[in-house]
């Protein structure tokens, strides 16, 4: 697990939107629900609720309740004059000071007192990013030393612990025990 030794970990905004919208708007609290996701959101359920994926005879589970990204991904496309606030990438949960590309499957995320999420893989990036600003999917997307796609539009998580959630909450991060997996698209 990589942090930031400066920034606490913690919410930096919180998201949620009713309608298959890219973008969410902030809101000033989320209510996370066990099993389903956030409350209000059109994302929430216990089966896959992505449009392209939701209409199959026999939806699979939602690996894809809550949506998180790192703020320092803000800054990074801004050097390629990408404007990106929270909420505008689709996220429910816009972070600081934790660095979830690195975080293993598996990994329990503890948003202020209540609410916990487990890590169950990463987006994948689709051509909406660039509907948002022409470019930015390129921007979001990367390529290791050994040329292998880096996908960096955050990662997906299940709740396994209600709570509410708000900017400015802090973030435990628990590490699952075992064998480590790496992130996969889900």
């Amino acid at each position: 697990m990589s942090t930031d030794a400066l920034v606490q970990p913690s919410v930096l905004s919180v998201s949620r939107s009713p309608r298959h919208a890219f973008s969410k708007p902030v809101e000033d609290e989320i209510r996370l629900v066990a099993g389903l996701g956030v409350e209000g959101d059109a994302h929430y359920g216990v089966t896959v609720q992505h449009r392209s994926r939701r209409h199959r005879p026999d939806p699979p589970p939602n690996l894809r309740q809550v949506h998180l990204i790192h703020c320092e991904l803000f800054d990074e496309v801004a050097t390629g004059g990408f404007v990106v606030r929270p909420g505008e990438m689709g996220e429910n949960v816009t972070t600081q000071g934790v660095d979830l590309l690195s975080l293993p499957r598996g990994t329990r995320l503890h948003l202020g007192r209540h609410a916990v999420v487990e890590l169950t893989g990463l987006r994948n990036p689709c051509t909406q990013i660039d509907g948002f600003s022409d470019g930015l999917m390129r921007a979001v997307l990367g390529r290791d030393a050994d040329g292998n796609l880096i996908r960096k539009a955050g990662v997906m998580s299940i709740v396994l612990a209600s709570g509410l959630v708000r900017a400015g909450d802090r973030i435990d991060v628990e590490l699952p025990v075992g064998v480590h997996e790496v992130l996969a698209p889900v």
